[in-house]
């Protein structure tokens, strides 16, 4: 794997004094040979002039060494096929003339890239921006796609990832292009993340509830899925910053069951907080009523007692009493 080195290019300032002479004498020397021809002084005129020609090529050269490099971009150097190292200092530089200024093809030169099962295709610009690297924050919003979660169920699932270039040289020579491989990895990375969770709580209980879901544990799905992603990455010189769940739903095919299965478990929930409350109110009125001594209650009054009040606070309609004018046992 490749490392990235350290390079430094001078202040261009300088060069363009230097740049700027070498132009002025050429010209000069040029004059002054065109002089001598026209002289009848033949052999200086035509030393002159080679002179003269070979200082415009060699200030033409020294010319192609300029470059700018703004905040947040580095320039990769190579020359003739060697890796001599990353320049980052900003501002306008001048470098060995003869570095290599196309390091092939980038996202920006036109490619594109499918994501998703969608087949959506990402046309990513038209342009070269040749040897210079951004290492700026970037975002990439993922398009939906169909997975199966850890219990096989259809789900849609989409992420946003903030990710910059950290090492330009793996970035640069370890992979073809790494836009596209951030593009094709997060997508893999979040069908792997989503097919190890469950998307939600199978039973309402505590054994189930303590496991990590993707919907009711979106820090820790989010969490997984930047160190998959940076563990994934690393080989493209890229480092993640972020990486979060922007859409999570189950697959229109399921949605309507799974809906009514959730809804389901919200009623048997809700039916268990109140039978527990309403068994707690019961014992109570039971023991405050034999506690006091002026009723008697034996054992099957107490159940004939317990049945009318479970009616009661556990029934959805009001209730309607009913006058005994007898007797239990009559």
């Amino acid at each position: 794997m490749s490392v990235e080195k350290k390079a430094h290019a001078a202040s261009g300032w300088a060069m363009v004094f230097v740049v700027v002479g070498g132009y002025l004498l050429s010209i000069g020397t040029m004059l002054g040979s065109i002089i001598m021809l026209a002289a009848t002084d033949g052999a200086a005129g035509l030393l002159l002039l080679l002179v003269s020609c070979l200082l415009l090529t060699a200030t033409i050269i020294c010319n192609c060494g300029f470059f700018t490099l703004q905040p947040g971009q580095a320039r990769v150097c190579v020359l003739f096929g060697k890796y001599v190292g990353t320049v980052r200092d900003e501002g306008l530089r001048w470098a060995n003339p003869f570095y290599t200024r196309n390091l092939g093809m980038t996202s920006e030169e036109g490619s594109s890239v499918t994501a998703g099962d969608k087949g959506v295709e990402l046309k990513l610009g038209g342009h070269k921006h040749g040897s210079k690297i951004s290492t700026r924050a970037r975002t990439y919003n993922g398009e939906r796609i169909k997975v199966n979660d850890k219990m096989g169920n259809p789900i849609e699932i989409a992420t946003v990832v903030v990710w910059r270039v950290v090492d330009t040289a793996k970035a640069v020579f370890d992979v073809d292009d790494y836009e596209s491989f951030v593009y094709t990895v997060t997508e893999t990375a979040l069908r792997h993340v989503a097919s190890i969770y469950a998307y939600d709580h199978m039973e309402d209980d505590d054994a189930n509830s303590s496991a990590i879901t993707l919907r009711t544990n979106i820090e820790e799905v989010s969490d997984a899925l930047r160190e998959e992603l940076d563990r994934r990455l690393e080989v493209a010189g890229v480092d993640v910053i972020d990486a979060r769940l922007t859409h999570l739903a189950y697959a229109p095919e399921i949605a309507q069951a799974m809906l009514r299965r959730q809804q389901a478990e919200a009623i048997i929930a809700a039916r268990k907080k109140i039978v527990e409350g309403a068994v707690s109110m019961v014992d109570m009125a039971v023991e405050q009523l034999a506690a006091g001594g002026n009723i008697e209650l034996d054992d099957e009054r107490k159940a004939a007692m317990a049945t009318n009040l479970m009616v009661v606070l556990c029934g959805e309609s009001e209730a309607q009493p009913v006058l005994n004018t007898g007797t239990l046992y009559n």
